[in-house]
């Protein structure tokens, strides 16, 4: 766009002022609307005694002003010069009967002097002394008289007659004739003024308790709200171009968004349901970020709420939160709200108490097929981690979701391609030629967010240790957040362990090694590539308790053969039954329980619910009432342990063969703490060649 404008042309006013107006009273009528009504009313209310005050205070100043005018007036008009600001100190002083404005409508007089005393603000201390008929008649009035003597003397003929006299101004004489007075008038002396000094301390003690409430409620009440706000779709970073793979989720959005810009076309088709999206999945899988980016494509605000915070503690809150969001999506009319963390709300209703289930029904009546035009374009998608098949789900909720969307954890292809979008973000810190297979293969089964948590700490490590990002730094990252942080003081001071967790893992490793190499056209370089163990460690880990860990890669065969269950199970009984070899049955130790556990679950899958190892293929356990009671059938049990030793056996002979081996490699990885799988190998290599 070219500039046309000329030098003597007046640029308009920036609108950056109105905008930031136009913000702030949206996001003001959006948090009125959230409000109960006991709020709004209140809020109401305070609008209207604001201006009302302020017009009161006004009237009261200008009133005030005239009085000071009047007083300036007469001390210009005194003829008597300073005197008409002097006490009168010649004729005595008596108490007065009845009221100041009394006697005043009622007696002559011939002067009014109010000496006065200030205290704090507009509060002070004064004594009405009014001349009449040779006397002087002293009046304590109280705040009200006072208010309405002040009002009177501005029209009333005795108003030219006032003389106001600070108490610190009087002439020793009169100091001492006011010392006087407070003794002999003490108890006649309003109680109000008397101890006016507590009064305004009352007020000021009352404001700042008022004022504490005030702001306890605030820090209370804040965080309920504090998320309820829209986000504009300019303030969506990145697009859903940006994301790695996941094609076929990518198209089911791409099916909401057309669907919504295309209404009417649909609704000819019968389709006019309302816009209720489910999104499940584990999480990290990206379902939040994929919301924005329809809301961003659809050019839509989004509110973004977790529905774990739905509730605020009080009965009825979840509820109550949920018509706010309501509330605040109907003003919008076209929006998208996005639930988190729901599934809670995905369970079964029939709580014991009566209100356990109110967010729930609220949200099952916000989702319900019959809504008001103003309604009709708003989007609801709510996300579990969780799917229908993995967790029992309430059925009415479910059918409130026409649009339902799966996501899962991404392949190799796409994990090799969401590492290295990560890797090129950084790419001047990452060495050229990375080779990512490794890493893809450890993280299988892990989620988008696990991956970019991974290039991060490997970025982390690379800036401490002063170099680029390479293979090694990645797969030290994987294992930091994999397996977690490991040190090796803590296995340095027991030998004894160390010795014991060495054997037991060489025998995890020794097991599988021997089924690799029986397998047709085996060589060293396919074992390195298809053996599972990556790394094998002396190092403890805090994250599961264990003074040694073995890091390996996770398995990707969804089917397994019967031959695959048992090499499994024999892997698995490695680590005891080479413990056994060298220390004796009575030296095994619970460090195996791990193993014996997931040996029965396998051998329980493989019997129980397969039928193998029986004449007939069946899984009675079906048709219990509940399979997961632990109860194992007689048959059942007897077939498992029938394996399990015949399995065990079986493993403790391919041990007892490569005792020699396992002695060898035993104190290698004593000495060096830990061993990766290409220099364990290159140790059997040597060890067999020698």
């Amino acid at each position: 766009m070219s500039d046309v404008s000329k030098p003597g042309d007046t640029v308009p006013p920036p609108l950056g002022l109105w905008l930031a107006t136009k913000k702030s009273a949206s996001r003001l009528q959006d948090w009125f609307v959230i409000q109960s009504m006991a709020v709004k009313l209140t809020v109401l209310a305070l609008a209207l005694l604001i201006p009302a005050s302020a017009v009161y205070s006004v009237s009261v100043l200008q009133k005030q002003a005239a009085v000071a005018e009047q007083v300036k007036a007469m001390a210009a008009a005194a003829t008597a010069g300073d005197a008409a600001w002097t006490l009168n100190d010649s004729l005595p002083v008596v108490f007065g009967a009845g009221s100041v404005l009394g006697f005043l409508e009622t007696q002559p007089v011939d002067r009014i002097t109010v000496v006065y005393t200030p205290l704090m603000w507009n509060l002070s201390e004064r004594i009405v002394l009014v001349e009449s008929q040779g006397k002087q008649h002293a009046y304590y009035p109280s705040d009200l008289e006072t208010r309405i003597f002040t009002d009177k003397a501005v029209t009333a003929p005795w108003g030219a007659k006032l003389t106001f006299i600070p108490r610190g101004e009087l002439s020793p004489s009169g100091q001492e004739l006011f010392e006087r007075l407070d003794q002999r008038f003490a108890d006649a002396r309003p109680l109000s003024e008397k101890n006016s000094w507590r009064g305004g301390a009352s007020g000021v003690l009352s404001a700042l308790l008022t004022l504490g409430l005030l702001v306890f409620l605030y820090i209370q009440l804040k965080g309920q709200f504090k998320s309820l706000k829209f986000i504009e779709p300019a303030q969506v970073q990145g697009s859903i171009d940006e994301l790695v793979g996941m094609d076929d989720i990518k198209a089911e959005v791409a099916q909401i968004k057309d669907q919504y810009e295309r209404r009417a076309v649909y609704a000819e088709y019968g389709i006019n349901k309302p816009f209720n999206v489910m999104f499940s999945g584990p999480a990290g899988t990206g379902k939040t970020k994929l919301a924005s980016y329809l809301a961003k494509e659809l050019k839509l605000p989004i509110l973004f709420h977790s529905a774990a915070n739905l509730e605020t503690g009080f009965v009825a809150g979840g509820s109550n939160t949920l018509s706010r969001i309501v509330a605040m999506a109907k003003r919008r009319k076209r929006c998208i709200v996005f639930l988190d963390e729901a599934q809670d709300l995905f369970m079964k209703r029939g709580g014991r108490r009566k209100f356990d289930d109110d967010t729930a029904n609220t949200l099952l009546s916000v989702l319900d097929g019959v809504r008001s035009k103003n309604e009709a374009e708003i989007i609801w998608i709510v996300a579990s981690n969780f799917s229908s098949e993995t967790m029992e789900m309430d059925e009415a909720m479910l059918r409130r979701f026409q649009m339902k969307v799966d996501f899962r954890m991404p392949n190799r292809e796409e994990r090799l391609a969401i590492i290295g979008h990560y890797l090129r973000q950084r790419a001047d810190k990452v060495l050229p030629q990375l080779d990512l297979h490794h890493v893809v293969d450890v993280t299988e089964g892990r989620s988008p967010a696990d991956l970019e948590t991974i290039v991060n700490q490997a970025g982390i490590t690379a800036v401490q240790a002063g170099e680029m990002i390479g293979a090694d730094t990645l797969m030290q990252a994987a294992e930091r957040v994999l397996v977690g942080n490991v040190n090796l003081h803590t296995t340095e001071e027991r030998e004894r362990d160390r010795r014991i967790i060495a054997v037991h893992e060489w025998g995890h490793f020794l097991v599988d090694l021997e089924h690799e190499r029986q397998q047709p056209d085996s060589n060293w370089a396919q074992i390195l590539a298809d053996m599972k163990t990556i790394k094998i460690s002396l190092k403890a880990n805090p994250r599961t308790n264990a003074l040694g860990f073995v890091f390996h890669k996770q398995g990707v065969n969804l089917l397994k053969t019967k031959s695959d269950i048992e090499h499994d199970v024999r892997v698995l009984l490695g680590g005891m039954a080479n413990e056994e070899l060298f220390f004796g049955e009575e030296g095994t130790t619970n460090g195996a329980h791990n193993d014996i556990t997931r040996v029965t679950k396998l051998l329980h899958h493989a019997v129980g619910e397969m039928g193998m190892y029986r004449k007939t293929r069946l899984n009675f356990g079906a048709l219990a009432q509940d399979s997961r009671s632990g109860e194992v059938d007689e048959e059942t049990r007897t077939i498992m342990e029938a394996q399990s030793e015949r399995l065990y056996l079986e493993t403790k002979a391919v041990l007892e063969r490569l005792q020699p081996l396992t002695e060898h490699l035993v104190g290698k990885l004593l000495a060096a703490g830990e061993m990766s799988l290409s220099e364990a190998l290159v140790e059997i290599r040597n060890f067999e060649a020698g």
